[in-house]
């Protein structure tokens, strides 16, 4: 059983940072998922942002947050954070954590269907 919990979105004006967090209660070892982060705008689909592989040696980045976000992990803590810079209105989604057992690169983890575990979304809206 995997459950994931986000946190740290808000209301935040243009230009700022944001740092999401997402604690995960993995029964087995959460060293060996790779921890992922999607995003949904209204009437939008749910789409890629971040992820990061199990030792957190290798992430990707969709190409619409490259340079601007940071996806990281500490395993130790069960803990994976989305650091979001220079924050534009078109990032304003809710955001979504998620993970898929694997010891592979994490690069071409970008579907949705990808991962099995997802947490319940956290708001963030960024303002002109």
């Amino acid at each position: 059983q995997v459950q994931l919990v986000e946190s740290g979105g808000g209301l935040v004006q243009a230009g700022v940072s944001l740092r999401l967090s997402c604690a995960a209660s993995i029964r087995t070892f959460f060293s060996t998922y790779a921890m992922g982060w999607f995003r949904q705008a209204p009437g939008k689909e749910r789409e890629f942002v971040g992820a990061i592989n199990w030792s957190g040696g290798i992430t990707d980045y969709a190409d619409s947050v490259k340079g601007r976000f940071t996806v990281s992990r500490d395993n130790a803590k069960n803990m994976v954070y989305l650091q979001m810079n220079s924050l534009k209105p078109e990032d304003t989604a809710v955001y979504y954590c998620a993970a898929v057992r694997s010891f592979g690169t994490v690069v071409g983890l970008r579907l949705v269907t990808d991962y099995n575990y997802w947490g319940q979304g956290t708001q963030v809206t960024v303002s002109s």
